[in-house]
């Protein structure tokens, strides 16, 4: 794995192990990033060129803004997707998320006559709302996903297990105490990671 993904509150590895119990290993490519391993045989994976990445990262940091803690686009989301998409995806999921990213950009100069990376905020977030709209209207059932549900899950996945998620967005625990049932909460408290938690026995 590339230097960049790594971190020493918790590995995407890990995370992403996490995650493919709680929903019944329905990442897409998960399985390959598990191993450790590159999908093998696959027959076209263009690189993600810096206009690419640009895209991706403005998707990422509309999906997750910055706030009051920093938004997808500090965790470098752009580049987490790029090697996720290249390593882990399929010939078909590939394709499907390029595609994507394409009609993201086309609807943008569609309605407002530049790319997705010119727009303002709220136009940002009304051409993801539609595409978010689309994208629960389709049952799958097998078929390959709708790019945007692929690209809200990567954000999600490496936006809240990476260094900034987990100990500026998260509330980080590197060495948990015992279990306490009843611990107070106040309207606006960030949820707890713990690397225990994390990590699959």
């Amino acid at each position: 794995m590339n230097a960049p993904f790594q971190s020493s509150l918790v590995t995407r590895r890990e995370a992403i192990a996490r995650l493919s119990v709680l929903l019944a290993g329905s990442i897409v490519g998960a399985e390959f990033f598990l191993r450790g391993t590159r999908l093998e045989g696959k027959e076209n994976s263009p690189e993600f060129g810096p206009d690419l990445l640009a895209l991706m990262d403005e998707i990422g940091d509309t999906i997750i803004p910055p706030t009051n803690t920093p938004g997808a686009k500090a965790a470098n989301i752009g580049a987490f997707m790029a090697m996720m998409v290249a390593d882990c995806y399929d010939d078909a999921h590939h394709a499907a998320f390029r595609d994507g990213l394409a009609r993201v950009d086309r609807v943008a100069n569609e309605r407002h006559g530049h790319g997705f990376v010119a727009c303002t905020a709220p136009e940002r977030t009304a051409i993801l709302e539609g595409f978010d709209h689309e994208a629960r209207a389709r049952v799958p059932h097998g078929a390959t996903p709708h790019f945007f549900r692929m690209l809200k899950e990567l954000t999600l996945i490496g936006y809240f297990n990476s260094e900034i998620g987990c100990s500026q967005a998260l509330r980080y625990v590197e060495v948990p105490g015992s279990f306490d049932g009843n611990v107070p909460y106040h309207k606006g408290d960030r949820a707890w990671f713990s690397r225990a938690r994390a990590t699959l026995s």
